[in-house]
């Protein structure tokens, strides 16, 4: 039996143990465009070639130095975005109820985000930021306008919801996901009011808590800013289990960040790096997840799974997102850690593969026919 028949099995005995669970995501809202960038256009439409890689794409803005470029860019679709609700539709269509509190638009919800904030009961402190997101077949480059983030602090979710209103909405939540540090500038004074005013007066959960928290690409950050946020996140452990979401490039900004001699995506490599970063920062978990596999690191060991990797996906932006969202529905069910981490690259492999986000039921099929 290899990993994916036992993610099957243990997915399969262990999803009466969803019922009860409930969950908080916050912080964030982008309304994101999905952008091609035209190469040659050969007619209205759709009719053109696109710009298939990020390197076709510096060689043109290379190529325009000392003169310049027009370059088209083409709309695949207007969606919602940001980690923290593309994270949170995942977890809904897995089945938990949710309570969603972020950026979505103030005084009115955007109207992208409308369904969404319907059915997650949504508390919005904020408007939304704006993405750009230019996908190519061997990444994506994501250009936002952040300014309203910067509206998002610990006192205006108190003034938006009441403080007892959240005091209980923690109380009953056995995930709560912190997400999008790089892009909030408060994010860590929220952290750092949430351990001392909201945390403390939260009664013992039956099963436990857990929090998991994804930085968003912390480049454009200090390495000071950056170390001093993981400092602050290792005390969360002090309130139930706490698990740390790394993409590749993130998990190296980390690793640099505390002089971790680990950056490698191979196996053995990811292992390492997600049990060095762990023990720095003595939390529950830590998880790395590049594209092709993923990793994680407990006190007990460490995992790695390969991903069911396309060539050609048909959407790439919130894959991470999607597999946070898998990686904590597996913790939420008491799943291995392998486990876990198997049904977190189906849940992005399904994603990519259709832009839709998959329940329970779609995952258990994918995993049957991933050969």
């Amino acid at each position: 039996m290899d990993y994916r028949q036992r993610a099957l099995q243990e997915l399969s005995e262990n999803r009466n143990n969803q019922a009860g669970k409930r969950v908080v995501v916050g912080l964030d809202g982008f309304v994101d465009t999905i952008l091609h960038l035209v190469d040659k256009r050969n007619g209205a439409g759709e009719n053109f070639t696109r710009l298939e890689t990020i390197s076709d794409f510096g060689s043109r803005i290379s190529a325009a130095a000392g003169k310049s470029a027009n370059i088209e860019m083409f709309p695949r679709m207007e969606k919602l975005g940001g980690n923290g609700p593309i994270m949170a539709n995942a977890l809904v269509a897995a089945g938990f109820p949710l309570r969603y509190i972020g950026s979505l638009g103030k005084p009115n919800v955007h109207p992208v985000f409308q369904e969404f904030a319907e059915k997650t009961n949504t508390v919005s402190i904020s408007d939304p930021g704006l993405t750009n997101a230019v996908e190519f077949t061997d990444g994506k480059i994501m250009m936002g306008i952040t300014k309203y983030l910067e509206d998002i602090t610990y006192d205006a979710i108190v003034e938006a919801m009441g403080e007892g209103a959240l005091l209980d909405e923690l109380s009953r939540s056995s995930l709560i996901s912190l997400v999008n540090w790089t892009m909030i500038p408060n994010m860590t004074q929220i952290f750092e009011d949430l351990l001392s005013k909201a945390l403390p007066n939260l009664p013992p959960l039956d099963g436990g808590r857990s929090f998991f928290f994804d930085l968003a690409d912390p480049e454009k950050r200090s390495t000071s800013d950056l170390v001093s946020a993981l400092k602050v996140i290792s005390k969360f452990q002090n309130h139930g289990n706490a698990v740390l979401g790394l993409n590749l490039a993130e998990g190296q900004q980390v690793s640099e960040a505390f002089h971790i001699d680990e950056s490698g995506d191979d196996a053995d490599s990811l292992k390492r790096m997600a049990a060095k970063i762990r023990r720095e920062l003595d939390l529950k978990m830590v998880v790395v997840h590049p594209k092709e596999r993923a990793a994680c690191a407990t006190k007990d060991g460490e995992w790695c799974v390969e991903g069911p990797y396309v060539q050609k996906p048909k959407i790439t932006t919130g894959a991470g997102d999607h597999f946070n969202a898998g990686f904590m529905t597996g913790q939420q069910l008491g799943l291995s850690p392998e486990a876990c981490l198997t049904v977190g690259v189906c849940f992005s492999g399904y994603y990519v593969r259709t832009a839709v986000s998959p329940n329970l039921d779609n995952i258990e099929t994918f995993l049957r026919e991933w050969k």
